[in-house]
């Protein structure tokens, strides 16, 4: 699993954590539906960090608690 990856998975568990959609959490955070939809379906190389700052902020968590999970920790470094 890479980093974008990890970003993707970490959204699909918050949303099932807190039992929202994927549709439901563009409208709460403020993102258009199209961006997380790309994010989701990994079409978004970067989902850049200002969208996850945005996620975070509509999950009402920080963004240490969205990075800091097993997940995360687990990763390969990818510059070699």
């Amino acid at each position: 699993m890479n980093t974008r990856e990890a970003v993707v998975e970490r959204i699909r568990q918050l949303c099932r954590e807190r039992n929202v959609t994927p549709n439901g959490i563009s409208n709460i955070a403020a993102i258009p539906q199209g961006t997380v939809k790309s994010i989701l379906n990994g079409e978004s190389q970067n989902p850049g960090i200002v969208n996850i700052k945005k996620l975070c902020d509509g999950f009402d968590i920080t963004l240490g608690e969205f990075f800091s999970t097993e997940l995360f920790d687990g990763l390969e470094q990818e510059i070699k």
